[in-house]
């Protein structure tokens, strides 16, 4: 049992990922076993305490990090998991308009978003696992990577924003043609039985398992983005998979958290697109000044900088705005 607990997994030991997996499941169970267990709204309060949890035990596990591999994976650790975080909160906007067309209450949206997470969990870990082998396998590959993340850059920094008309999605027209779909909710059920048009009980999906699929699609979409950004930072499959799921794990607390005030971060996106435009330029930059790798406490400073400056540039442009009327789909646009 010991040889086995010390072996290696993915570069590091058994045990470590048994220690990270161990975490997760005991956060999971907690927050829908204990805390969520009815359909409740979730208020702000709860949300920001939530959401601080959460950003304290990511931030917390950069210690477990740092303990047992040293100061450098600690600190590419934590530009990751705020790299992710920052990234995530992209995810905040389009799943914002995913509830606002759907009309799914709030009352509902923590249990969407909740088999939301888990479903990423598995996602992540297979696109981490393509991607770690990848790499190890073809190291010109991170040079792809980081010019991806400079075009997707450019690209996000020139594009208009979000659309607001999520009724238009090829991933919704498609679910609604190939399910049997109810448009009325049950609850917080995913799955219901009715009587079809023949009279006869079928099983029908609610819009909460629309949401769903939208919520999990959209979250492949924009790891095409963040799992190449983690790459750029560090090739460590423990550092990689561990900082992204910390960084999502706070995700329904957090949107929550901003759904009210998400006009308060307009330019945000900006700030986003400078970041990643900064984390794939540093792959090349390192080889041009012969760094053999950017220093990791550079790249989190410089991180920080770009994201306070952005940040605090949207507070300053809209102050005094009023938000949008609440579960509109405006209200997510940016």
């Amino acid at each position: 049992m010991d040889s086995f607990l010390t072996d290696l997994f993915l570069g590091q030991p058994v045990w470590m990922w048994l220690t990270f997996f161990g975490l997760v499941l005991a956060l999971l169970v907690f927050d829908l076993g204990v805390l969520h267990r009815g359909s409740k709204e979730i208020g702000a309060r709860e949300s920001l305490i939530l959401s601080a949890f959460y950003i304290t035990v990511g931030v917390a596990f950069a210690g477990f990090v740092w303990w047992q591999l040293g100061p450098t994976p600690a600190v590419e650790y934590l530009t990751g998991f705020v790299v992710e975080k920052s990234l995530a909160m992209d995810n905040v906007f389009v799943i914002a308009l995913i509830f606002a067309t759907l009309a799914i209450p709030r009352a509902y949206q923590y249990r969407v978003l909740f088999w939301g997470i888990l479903g990423v969990l598995v996602l992540r870990g297979i696109m981490i696992g393509f991607g770690t082998a990848i790499v190890s396998e073809f190291g010109w590959v991170l040079y792809v990577f980081a010019a991806f993340l400079v075009f997707t850059g450019i690209r996000m920094m020139v594009a208009k924003g979000h659309g607001t008309d999520m009724s238009e999605s090829r991933i919704l027209q498609l679910a609604r043609r190939r399910l049997p779909v109810t448009d009325r909710l049950h609850g917080d059920r995913f799955f219901v039985r009715e009587a079809g048009a023949d009279g006869r009980l079928r099983r029908f999906v609610t819009p909460l398992f629309l949401a769903l699929i939208m919520i999990e699609t959209a979250d492949v979409i924009f790891a095409v983005d963040s799992v190449p950004a983690i790459f750029a930072i560090t090739t460590d499959p423990f550092i990689v998979y561990t900082s992204n799921i910390f960084a999502i794990l706070g995700l329904r607390a957090l949107y929550f958290a901003l759904a009210a005030v998400l006009h308060r971060f307009a330019y945000l996106k900006q700030a986003l697109a400078i970041l990643l435009i900064f984390i794939g330029s540093k792959v090349f930059v390192a080889d041009l000044l012969g760094l053999g790798k950017f220093p990791p406490a550079w790249s989190l400073g410089i991180t920080f900088a770009i994201l306070a400056a952005g940040i605090g540039y949207s507070i300053w442009r809209t102050r005094g705005e009023p938000p949008a009327p609440a579960g509109h789909p405006e209200q997510a646009a940016h």
